[in-house]
């Protein structure tokens, strides 16, 4: 069988199970399986795949049919410039987290050394690519998942920022150790009725731990506020990704651990995802 064939095939099983990227996931699963880019598979379609590799691809494709995301079964995701490697402990890496590190390069522009916190840091993809944009940067990480410090320090090493990361197991409430100039997190804030609403890829796949902010979505949000006001220096900033509709409350809990507000940005679909504040007074 050559490659357009299975191509062909992939396509309409992933296509009759409500996939909507079929035809691109099946290019990215028979690339993982032959070697080669997407553009070999162009270039060579009528190239004859093994039985072996055909019935590899033919188990991805089942896996994928029945909704595992892409990037668990490649092990790996794109985020900002870099590939993560990832493994199915850990929240998958989203385009609209990447303006985390939009926000951070603008603030610290004329900044060339800072030493900064990233609060459950799942793949590592926040603060290792900040690692990665800023030379002179020191960052500290900390995520309650072995999984987690396991993905995180194989990026670290893979991406060649290892030696100016120190990684933790622990719970926020647990942790004490320096003061920092920036504080950073994605944190879990979906609340727990509106779980199984998600996409099907997501809430069938992606640690709920992860995901899961408690009865009104802010019990984590809470609990980094509340800390990063002890562990965060004055003048330094928080900086979290929020759910669409938390705007009002996230803003009053900062106010409430002496924080100021600077400003909220928009997602790539308008909506509230990013809110920087300032801690002024201890």
């Amino acid at each position: 069988m050559n490659l357009e064939t299975a191509i062909k095939n992939a396509y309409r099983i992933l296509e009759n199970n409500n996939i909507k990227s079929a035809r691109l996931d099946s290019e990215i699963l028979l690339s993982k399986v032959i070697n080669k880019s997407r553009e070999y598979i162009f270039l060579n379609s009528k190239y004859n795949i093994s039985d072996k590799d055909y019935n590899f691809f033919k188990e991805l494709i089942n896996q994928r049919s029945k909704g595992k995301p892409i990037a668990y079964i490649t092990g790996k995701k794109s985020f900002w410039k870099y590939e993560f490697s990832i493994n199915e402990k850990v929240l998958i890496p989203r385009p609209d987290t990447e303006i985390i590190i939009e926000q951070i390069l603008k603030i610290y522009k004329k900044k060339d050394k800072i030493n900064f916190l990233d609060i459950g840091f799942g793949s590592g993809c926040i603060l290792l690519s900040i690692l990665k944009e800023k030379k002179n940067f020191q960052a500290t990480g900390i995520d309650i998942s072995n999984y987690a410090l396991k993905a995180c320090k194989m990026n670290a090493y893979k991406l060649g920022v290892n030696d100016r990361v120190r990684l933790f197991k622990s719970d926020i409430d647990k942790f004490y150790l320096g003061k920092y100039d920036l504080i950073i997190s994605n944190p879990p804030y979906i609340n727990k009725i509106d779980l199984k609403y998600l996409e099907k890829d997501v809430i069938n796949f992606e640690p709920k731990i992860a995901l899961n902010g408690g009865l009104d979505g802010l019990s984590e949000i809470r609990k980094i506020i509340k800390k990063s006001s002890e562990l965060i220096k004055i003048g330094g900033k928080l900086i979290l990704e929020i759910a669409y509709n938390q705007k009002k409350e996230v803003k009053q809990l900062l106010i409430k651990n002496n924080f100021y507000v600077n400003w909220v940005v928009k997602d790539y679909a308008k909506n509230d995802r990013c809110i920087i504040s300032t801690k002024i007074v201890n």
